[in-house]
């Protein structure tokens, strides 16, 4: 916590030099419907250091973690087991305290660890080369969509309806201010994704189209037909991968004719932190390489012809002229990345795949189960360790229910398009290797309890 010293004299003195008449004037660029109208609730306007620190960790008292109850939560985030020994590594000094690579001569350890990153996730996403993280997910797939722009110097990007919307929502923010057009629609609860619409929406105008793999409903499909017509009209395809643990059983996007995937990597080593932080992960091809955001370490030789590291390709906003930035996120998430790197070494590939197996079957037997429940439907053909199923009723109010009986049951697309009235009845359901069988039949039982009275109510 930090101390502030500031008196009422010296903020008025403060605001009386930049020439604003208070502090509200401060805030004028953001919406008057999101600015809150009071102190925050439950905080005391003042009180000693003491009874700060009592008043926040009674508040903290009210959280509960993924491991506390039976969790299915997913659709961008997921709990896996990540090892002690992630935790104790990333911990060590020398890595915990590291910020930016800029001296190589005194960072060896941390360029090394990056290296080894980028070669983990080209690998993993079957590209030629890999950047040393992005910021998250979300905002490494908008710096996709920046990418073929400069590359295809087109500015019409279409997005698949699978494409998770909290990415769509970030990528409409950003385009606000670049003035791209974006295409694109809600899905429909159905087990076909929209590759067909995706296929005849490509012109020559289109810079890139994005799809997600596997989708937000949880589907998977193969992109080459997308690729070799995106490639015919000479744009680009972008995959976004929110689960990396996916690519343990499935194709890589790369061999698929992916130009450039992107994703979110907190599924290895990361952990769910109550949101984040999180890692972006970045790669593309060879001949893209230029165009990269973000950083890129590379191996070298020193004078003495001894292996070593350094950064290369940096062209950010804090080594060029702004206009000649490739992005404006300046800091990759390191400590993250560095997370990511320690848990994919442990597993190695044999493990990832098994882990990969692992989910897959879990989710199988799980679909299985719920899918016994009278008026659930599973509504994919395919998956890997989330799917979606469709209720008898609007699923918000079943995911609250069973919340209340502390049974985290799954993300409600109701939630996630509000507006999309066709989407209501559906729950997307995630399964990985921490979830028991006992957690399972938890979920079964009080899911067919929760819809007991819709069924009542249909025989009637």
């Amino acid at each position: 916590m930090r101390y502030l010293p500031l008196e009422s004299a010296d903020r008025a003195a403060m605001l009386a030099k930049i020439g604003a008449p208070d502090i509200d004037a401060l805030f004028a660029d953001v919406p008057e419907e999101a600015r809150l109208d009071g102190p925050i609730h439950g905080l005391p306007n003042h009180a000693s250091e003491m009874a700060v620190d009592a008043a926040f960790r009674k508040m903290a008292r009210k959280n509960s973690a993924a491991a506390d109850m039976p969790f299915f939560l997913g659709c961008g985030a997921y709990r896996h087991h990540v090892p002690a020994s992630v935790d104790h590594l990333i911990q060590r000094g020398e890595f915990l305290t590291a910020y930016t690579p800029y001296q190589p001569e005194i960072a060896q350890g941390t360029l090394q660890m990056l290296f080894e990153f980028q070669t983990q996730v080209a690998r993993l996403f079957g590209t030629d080369v890999a950047n040393a993280s992005m910021y998250d997910g979300s905002t490494a797939c908008w710096e996709a969509i920046v990418m073929a722009r400069r590359i295809t110097k087109r500015s019409r990007a279409i997005l698949s309806s699978g494409l998770h919307p909290h990415y769509v929502s970030v990528a409409r923010t950003m385009a606000h201010f670049t003035r791209d057009q974006l295409v694109h629609s809600a899905p429909d609860l159905v087990a076909q994704s929209d590759t067909a619409s995706l296929l005849a929406a490509i012109d020559d105008d289109t810079s890139c189209v994005v799809v997600q793999y596997p989708d937000i409903l949880g589907r998977i499909d193969d992109m080459s037909e997308i690729a070799a017509k995106a490639h015919a009209h000479k744009a680009l395809l972008i995959a976004v991968v929110t689960e990396p643990v996916a690519l343990g059983a499935l194709v890589s996007p790369g061999e698929m004719g992916a130009d450039i995937v992107v994703g979110e990597g907190q599924s290895i080593g990361v952990g769910l932190n109550f949101g984040g932080p999180y890692v972006g992960l970045f790669g593309c091809s060879q001949k893209y390489v230029r165009q990269m955001p973000g950083r890129l370490c590379g191996e070298t030789q020193d004078a003495e012809g001894k292996r070593g590291y350094v950064l290369t390709l940096s062209t950010r906003e804090q080594h060029i002229r702004r206009e000649k930035a490739t992005s404006n996120i300046c800091t990759n998430s390191g400590l993250c990345a560095l997370a990511f790197s320690i848990h994919m070494t442990l597993l190695g590939e044999k493990g990832l795949r098994n882990l990969a197996s692992l989910n897959h079957a879990k989710a199988v037997r799980a679909a299985e189960r719920l899918a016994d429940i009278p008026g659930v439907d599973i509504v994919n053909e395919t998956f890997f360790n989330e799917f979606t199923l469709r209720l008898p009723v609007g699923a918000r109010d079943v995911v609250r229910s069973l919340a209340d009986k502390r049974i985290l049951a799954g993300v409600s697309l109701g939630r996630l398009y509000p507006d999309e009235e066709a989407l209501t009845n559906g729950l997307v359901v995630a399964v990985t290797e921490t979830t028991s069988d006992e957690d399972v039949e938890t979920l079964a039982g009080a899911l067919t309890a929760a819809l007991e009275p819709a069924r009542e109510g249909a025989s009637a």
